[in-house]
């Protein structure tokens, strides 16, 4: 056993045997759509920088989507006993806001998503997904199941 497991499961020794088993689950889960999320923030970062230029954010991302993300920063940075990353807006918005740049930028990244319907659709059912997690909700299977695709699919179109 690993030292992470061995002190992952000392942490949770104090928990019910069922709750114990079920955050196990969705340990990997979440490891998924952390990697999945953040590395839609790296391509888009990447592109962007590449083919608008340092000042992507403010040329690139839509108003609305700019707003969402500084208001979001305010209110971290008024929570001073929070110590995380801060500084990246991009870290402030929502999965589905990532789309809606991708979206808004389709020139820049029709080269690597088949279509703006297949992009939203799987998009919108892993952010339903991701905020049941977020959120401490157990997911079924089957769940697990199709978000595993999905993301396996994205990672196959956009080829990482």
């Amino acid at each position: 056993m690993s030292a992470e497991q061995s002190l992952l499961e000392e942490n949770l020794a104090p928990f019910p045997v069922e709750l114990r088993n079920n955050a196990m689950a969705m340990i990997r889960l979440y490891g998924l759509l952390y990697c999945f999320e953040n590395s839609v923030r790296q391509l888009i970062r990447e592109r962007l920088s590449e083919n608008v230029g340092t000042d992507w954010w403010e040329k690139a991302v839509p108003p609305k989507i700019r707003a969402f993300a500084e208001a979001r920063r305010e209110k971290a940075l008024t929570n001073t006993w929070l110590e995380g990353e801060k500084g990246d807006l991009l870290q402030y918005i929502e999965l589905g806001h990532l789309s809606d740049i991708i979206v808004a930028n389709w020139e820049r990244f029709s080269d690597l998503v088949p279509s703006q319907h297949w992009l939203k659709q799987r998009f919108d059912e892993i952010e339903q997904a991701r905020n049941f997690v977020a959120h401490n909700r157990l997911l079924m299977p089957g769940e697990f199941a199709r978000l595993e695709q999905y993301i396996t699919d994205w990672r196959k179109q956009v080829g990482f």
